[in-house]
């Protein structure tokens, strides 16, 4: 199957009345196609059986040049697997290179979800994504916490794990005093999943910065702590 192929199977799916409501919904310029996402993920699905991981790059490139909001949720479900044989730098350097086109959180985060699984398979990686944290563009530096979420989940996470996780705090600690609605909602995401796992760090942490965070952001950071 060949991408041309792929972005036509999506564009037959096509339903203009949930495009609309779609397009209301997200408040993103962009072309909607009104397909709902179990019938992305069957796409997604039946397409990893049968493209080889280098097709699946090539395909998932194609689909977010469409620059529709389905098509680049597509590619990002269809790299979103534990384990890609052969796991070169094909996926992961794909996956990265969307980070300067994130403008909605519903794509951003499908491409985090993506990337994530890169991340876990090679941690290495994360030294790739270290320059988000400081980037100019709001969804980068948003996505550098999204797509380090992983590290919130160990209970018993070994010394380079614990490594990481500190370095991920460290750039949280930098968007403290940033009061846009999705980066404090981002801190808190991080802070409230970690808190599941190592509430003394999320204690720490909120003891530190927390009078410089947004309240809401507070709250939410602290809903799992007991």
């Amino acid at each position: 199957m060949t991408p041309e192929a792929a972005i036509a199977e999506l564009q037959v799916l096509r339903d203009p009345s949930k495009a609309a409501e779609m397009a209301a919904y997200h408040k993103v310029s962009r072309l909607y196609l009104g397909v709902a996402n179990p019938d992305l993920d069957r796409l997604a699905k039946g397409w990893r059986t049968v493209l080889d991981v280098e097709d699946r790059v090539a395909t998932s490139a194609a689909l977010w040049e469409t620059n529709t909001h389905e098509g680049r949720i597509l590619a990002a479900k269809l790299l979103t697997q534990a384990r890609l044989r052969p796991d070169d730098m094909s996926a992961w350097e794909l996956i990265r290179s969307w980070a300067p086109d994130f403008d909605a959180w519903a794509i951003a985060d499908h491409a985090c979800m993506a990337g994530a699984k890169r991340l876990v398979w090679d941690p290495s990686r994360v030294a790739d994504i270290e320059h988000w944290h400081r980037s100019e563009h709001m969804w980068t530096r948003r996505a550098a916490l999204v797509i380090t979420l992983p590290w919130t989940k160990q209970n018993h996470p070994k010394p380079a794990e614990l490594e990481i996780r500190d370095q991920i705090l460290g750039w949280a600690s930098t968007y403290v005093d940033d009061h846009d609605w999705f980066i404090q909602k981002a801190v808190a995401w991080w802070l409230r999943e970690l808190s599941k796992h190592d509430a003394p760090r999320v204690r720490a942490f909120l003891d530190t910065y927390g009078a410089r965070m947004k309240p809401f952001a507070v709250k939410e950071a602290s809903r799992k702590l007991v």
